[in-house]
């Protein structure tokens, strides 16, 4: 039996490669203004379930900005100092934040990343945060920052519909270098879960079943791989 090896991964996320469909279409189209130096609109807050593309277009915005631009994540360990975050912001040309529902809930750091915030909104740079949940949800906020991403660009996030997620579905494939026919994508989308991590590990199980048995990605190939699945959960 040929081994699989493991599956090259290569996302690509710039403006020109997000999938733009109804659920996501105003939250690309704000990205799009915050990243344009010509537009006025200085601030904008992402939000919706993971994998739904916040941090992809928040990655797009730090790279159609340049100038050394880069996003952090609020995903960090409990005891990391505020100081540290403010150190890693120091001199960047625009506050990008993902992951804001994940930001250590301290008194040291919800003044840090109001302070933060202040900063770059008065010196009139972008500023871009994304979070699973809307503003007013998220308890680790303080409350002056909640109050003032209200007044910028919001948008939300939903790829729910199954067009959405066949789109999505063959952007994992092309981004793992798998050949997806369409018909299959089209399955795969009304029998497995409606996540985003679903999708992409059912791309990683046909690329190294047909690997391993040396066959093409075909719809049979997918029934055999995930039909059992489908009826255990039943």
């Amino acid at each position: 039996m040929q081994q699989a090896l493991d599956l090259p991964v290569t996302p690509h996320t710039d403006f020109a490669h997000f999938i733009s469909c109804n659920g996501n279409a105003t939250a690309l189209a704000f990205a799009r203004r915050l990243a344009d130096p010509g537009e006025s609109d200085r601030l904008l807050y992402l939000y919706g379930p993971p994998g739904c593309g916040k941090s992809h277009l928040l990655q797009a915005i730090s790279q159609a900005i340049g100038d050394g631009c880069q996003v952090l994540s609020c995903r960090m360990p409990a005891d990391t100092g505020p100081h540290l975050l403010l150190d890693r912001l120091d001199g960047l040309p625009a506050l990008l934040l993902d992951d804001l529902q994940e930001l250590p809930d301290t008194t040291a750091m919800r003044q840090a990343v109001w302070e933060a915030f202040n900063r770059f909104h008065t010196a009139g740079m972008p500023v871009g945060l994304a979070a699973t949940a809307p503003p007013r949800e998220l308890v680790n906020l303080d409350d002056h920052l909640t109050s003032r991403l209200l007044w910028g660009l919001v948008a939300r996030l939903d790829l729910e519909d199954d067009s959405s997620r066949r789109m999505l579905i063959a952007k994992l494939a092309a981004d793992r270098q798998v050949v997806l026919p369409d018909e299959v994508a089209a399955w795969l989308v009304t029998v497995l879960p409606r996540d985003v991590g679903a999708l992409a590990a059912a791309c990683d199980t046909l690329y190294r079943a047909a690997l391993e048995q040396q066959r093409r990605i075909t719809l049979r190939l997918a029934r055999e791989l995930f039909t059992p699945a489908m009826r255990r959960m039943e």
